[in-house]
């Protein structure tokens, strides 16, 4: 008897000690998961916050499922059998069978609380990231690359929306029963899982950089058009572009002071609204105009000096890879991803290209680089005005996830932190950290002061930033991969997306960086 009750007593310390364990491992990894970051990349990130804050709450929701199991299971859940639901995320939607819950409460409410988004909403968020303010350069584009111009807009649709399925693809791996599981959760998992075993974390440090580069590249061309819009909105009054700069800087400068963005998210909707109608009404007014279109200005030539500038611009517009991964990760059906990205991409192409076309045949050699600076002063100013406070209020969303990259990269990565960790005990930012927010805002405001030009930057950002995170990255990650499971054509598509997109960056860099010097050189003599 003595023997019988000591081997129980041993047996509920046991799983006691087992179930405390759990917890503290799901408390840490919730830990972990809040501190770590998918950055999403530009404006366009409209959906910036909104896939990050997904991803945040998925993974905190699987960790709740963990504890609720811990909880549920007993003596069952010894071996951490409520671990299997953290990786084994099926492409459909299902996943390993759930604990079944006697009066399905807390079970129910953990399953309600789990942020999942339809198709419909995902399609919304990749709308956001490819359908944004940066519409405004394509006509420009057109000017300089005619008919081309516009087969390279559907060709990057395609690309696109290829690099896209591809990218996701690296996510998955085939288990002993031929399922395909989901073991990878982000751009940056897949890049370090390419690198392995030698360089286990070299990829994730080229695709931070990469983010990086292209976030703070849009906050700069937020304040340079910024800029450029209420110059040419106000030509009569005494004040220059660069003057105009440093007034919505100013305005801007609260953003080093951002917790969180919750109070400027409220606007992203509002905003992208804002510009949809601006769309229609710069369309309208070309419409308007049709009797007078320039037919004879669209020629099958391109200008070599400038057109590679083009190409950049064009792949800048469709750049929304880097936060896919997390977008899949939370839909309910991720098996509807593939259509998502067909129609999303469709729809981008078929509105870019006709408002590309639209709005150059209007105005034809006298097409600007910001569009909306070809309309009539009447009603030029009501929508550069519009576009500014979108511009403005846009600006912190690439802002904060670049200094979240930033931080976590070098001041919150543990003992392998290159610099004292910027927070407090009590969670607030030290000043120091504050004033390196500020410097970064005033960096943007330097950049956008000596090389105030809308397309250089945007062509410099599509070729550097855009064609690695579109073109050259997926295709690689997908041959080095999955190279054994993939079928001749697509080795070749992959090959040749590789390719070209590396002669593209490669020319449109080149060219961008020579315009930028030439501008930085203009503007140091002045």
């Amino acid at each position: 008897m003595a023997t019988l009750i000591r081997s129980k007593l041993s047996n509920k310390l046991s799983n006691a000690a087992t179930t405390v364990s759990n917890k503290s491992q799901a408390k840490v990894s919730g830990m972990f998961a809040r501190m770590g970051f998918q950055a999403a990349t530009n404006e366009e990130a409209l959906g910036f916050v909104a896939c990050d804050d997904l991803d945040y709450d998925h993974r905190q929701g699987m960790q709740m499922d963990i504890l609720a199991t811990d909880e549920m299971g007993g003596e069952g859940s010894g071996e951490g059998g409520g671990l299997d639901g953290d990786s084994h995320y099926q492409r459909d939607g299902t996943g390993p069978p759930r604990s079944a819950s006697k009066d399905g409460g807390p079970e129910d409410e953990l399953s309600e609380a789990r942020p999942k988004i339809t198709a419909w909403e995902a399609g919304w968020n990749v709308t956001n990231a490819i359908q944004g303010m940066f519409v405004l350069g394509l006509p420009y584009a057109i000017l300089h690359g005619g008919y081309l111009g516009l087969f390279l807009i559907i060709f990057a649709a395609v690309v696109c929306c290829y690099t896209g399925k591809i990218l996701i693809a690296c996510l998955y791996e085939e288990d002993e029963d031929g399922q395909l599981v989901r073991v990878r959760d982000s751009y940056v998992d897949i890049a370090n899982a390419c690198c392995a075993p030698r360089f286990p974390s070299l990829g994730g440090h080229i695709v931070n950089v990469a983010q990086i580069i292209e976030l703070v590249m849009t906050c700069i061309l937020y304040v340079v058009v910024s800029g450029n819009l209420m110059y040419n909105s106000f030509p009569t009054m005494p004040i220059s572009q660069k003057s105009w700069a440093v007034i919505a800087t100013a305005a801007l400068l609260p953003c080093a002071f951002l917790k969180n963005l919750k109070s400027v998210s409220k606007f992203s909707l509002l905003c992208t609204m804002a510009h949809f109608v601006i769309n229609v009404l710069v369309i309208a007014y070309c419409l308007s105009r049709a009797r007078d279109w320039a037919w004879d200005k669209v020629k099958f030539y391109i200008d070599v000096k400038k057109f590679p500038i083009s190409i950049g611009i064009i792949v800048f517009s469709y750049t929304s890879q880097i936060f896919l991964p997390s977008l899949e990760g939370n839909m309910q059906k991720p098996s509807e991803f593939h259509c998502m990205m067909n129609w999303t991409h469709i729809a981008a192409c078929i509105l870019k290209g006709l408002f590309a076309l639209v709005a150059y045949l209007t105005w034809a050699d006298a097409t600007k680089e910001v569009i909306t600076d070809n309309l009539p002063s009447t009603i030029r100013a009501v929508v550069n005005l519009f576009l500014v406070a979108k511009a403005l209020l846009s600006y912190p969303l690439p802002f904060f996830a670049a200094v979240e990259v930033l931080e976590k990269s070098f001041f919150q990565d543990g003992g392998r932190a290159s610099f004292p960790d910027c927070y407090g005990g009590d969670g607030r930012i030290k000043s120091w950290g504050l004033g390196l927010r500020c410097i970064l805002v005033v960096f943007t405001l330097l950049m956008a002061i000596f090389v105030p030009h809308f397309a250089l930057l945007m062509g410099l950002t599509g070729s550097l930033t855009g064609a690695g995170l579109c073109f050259l990255l997926p295709s690689l990650f997908h041959l080095r991969l999955l190279w054994r499971k993939l079928l001749w054509h697509q080795v070749f598509f992959d090959v040749a997306i590789f390719v070209i997109g590396g002669i593209c960056s490669i020319s449109g860099f080149i060219h961008s960086m020579e315009g930028l010097i030439e501008a930085f050189r203009y503007n140091i003599q002045e």
